[in-house]
């Protein structure tokens, strides 16, 4: 399936959360404490086993795989605009 041109998830980076809105739906991702003895010193954590779906009114629809992958991909260019860094677990 073709990407259309501006269809691309919004960024909304606050403190301690990221906000995801696309295609009517909105997912907030709440930033996860380091694993323990972790050195990594990422500004962000994302666990992606949290991603399984929306937010309300949408908690009943899954996320796809492929718009997880769009999803992850805006968050990094939202990161690297800032120059901040984020890491998956």
């Amino acid at each position: 399936m073709a990407k259309k041109r501006g269809d691309k998830p919004e960024v909304e980076l606050t403190e301690g959360a990221i906000r995801v809105v696309w295609r009517g739906r909105a997912r907030t991702i709440l930033s996860a404490p380091p694993p323990p003895g972790c050195e990594e010193k990422a500004d962000f954590i994302v666990v992606l086993d949290d991603l399984v779906c929306w937010d309300p009114p949408d908690e009943e629809t899954e996320i796809e795989m492929n718009e997880l992958q769009r999803i992850l991909e805006a968050i990094d260019e939202a990161f690297d605009r800032l120059g901040l860094e984020v890491a998956y677990e």
